[in-house]
C-alpha cells in the first residue's frame, strides 16, 4: 500500500519521512528500506516557501532518494565483502598458478575464516579453517598450496 503524504511517501519497499533536524533549525529526510532497522540515508531537506515547514515530498524527490539510497547500500555491502574477502594468486616452484582466497566469517561466537585454493580451471584443491584473524599474504598462501593445503 503506498502512503504519498507531504512528509512521508512509502513505496515500491521504501519509506521516504521528513523529520526535523536536531542539529539546526531545518528539516531532514530519512530513507529506510522495508526491513532494515535503520534508515540508509539520512540528509539535508530543503525548506518550504514559507522558511519554516519543509517543502513536501513528491515523486520525482521520492525517486532520487530511493537511487541514492540504493547507491549508499550497494557501496555498504561492495565494503563489506572487500573486508571479509582477500584474495591473491600464487605460482609453485614447479610453475603452477593458482588463486587462494581468505573468506572471515565474522561469527560472534564463532569468528573464523576458510582459507580455499583454486587451481586454473577454477576447481577447489584444498580448503582450510583458519582462525578470523589470519592475515593473507602472498608467501604464506604460497606455502600453503605447496604444503597440500591442509588446516594448520
Amino acid at each position: 500500500m503506498a502512503v504519498r503524504d507531504p512528509r512521508l511517501w512509502i513505496d515500491d519497499g521504501w519509506t521516504a519521512r521528513v523529520v526535523k533536524n536536531n542539529d539546526d533549525d531545518g528539516w531532514a529526510v530519512e530513507m529506510t528500506r522495508d526491513g532494515d532497522p535503520e534508515p540508509s540515508l539520512v540528509g539535508p531537506w530543503t525548506m518550504g516557501r514559507d522558511k519554516k515547514n519543509p517543502k513536501p515530498l513528491d515523486q520525482n524527490a521520492f525517486n532520487t532518494l530511493v537511487k541514492t539510497a540504493s547507491e549508499v547500500l550497494q557501496r555498504h555491502a561492495h565494503q563489506n565483502r572487500a573486508r571479509l574477502h582477500r584474495s591473491t594468486p600464487v605460482t609453485t616452484s614447479e610453475g603452477r598458478r593458482f588463486r587462494v582466497d581468505l573468506d572471515i566469517a565474522p561469527d560472534e561466537d564463532d569468528p573464523h575464516a576458510f582459507l580455499t585454493a583454486w587451481d586454473e580451471s577454477d576447481s577447489c584443491i584444498g580448503k582450510a579453517r583458519m582462525e578470523a584473524s589470519y592475515k593473507l599474504t602472498p608467501a604464506g598462501a604460497l606455502r600453503w598450496v605447496e604444503g597440500g593445503c591442509r588446516e594448520p
